[in-house]
């Protein structure tokens, strides 16, 4: 299994990126998938959810109405649309597999990403 993430970099302040999360090494489409991220000196936390056929998407509240979640299973990649980027958002975002006993047992290795004018 192997997850790579890709598109961090730097935005200002009210601006835009598009993370990707190319998958790996098992069924894509079998698996419900998240985003992640963890700030300096803070927790890892959950950003963003979505189910095994996209149908289903859950977002942190910090991010409602910002960030969209959406994946592709012809491509096996999952996306994060980060838009009205705020200072706060900066952090290693990383993608996981999410499995139904609620656990996440494989990472990406995280891209970064810097909010700042």
């Amino acid at each position: 299994v192997q997850l790579v993430e890709s598109g961090g970099g730097l935005a200002q302040p009210g601006g835009s990126l598009r993370l990707s999360c190319a998958a790996s090494g098992f069924t894509f489409s079998s698996y419900d998938m998240s985003w992640h991220r963890q700030a300096p000196g803070k927790e890892r936390e959950l950003v963003a959810y979505i189910s095994i056929g996209g149908g289903s998407t859950k977002l942190a509240d910090s991010v409602k109405g910002r960030f969209t979640i959406s994946r592709d299973n012809a491509k096996n990649i999952v996306y994060l649309e980060m838009n009205s980027l705020k200072p706060e958002d900066t952090a290693v975002y990383y993608c996981a597999r999410y499995l139904r006993t609620g656990r996440y047992d494989y990472w990406g290795q995280g891209t970064q990403v810097s909010v700042s004018s």
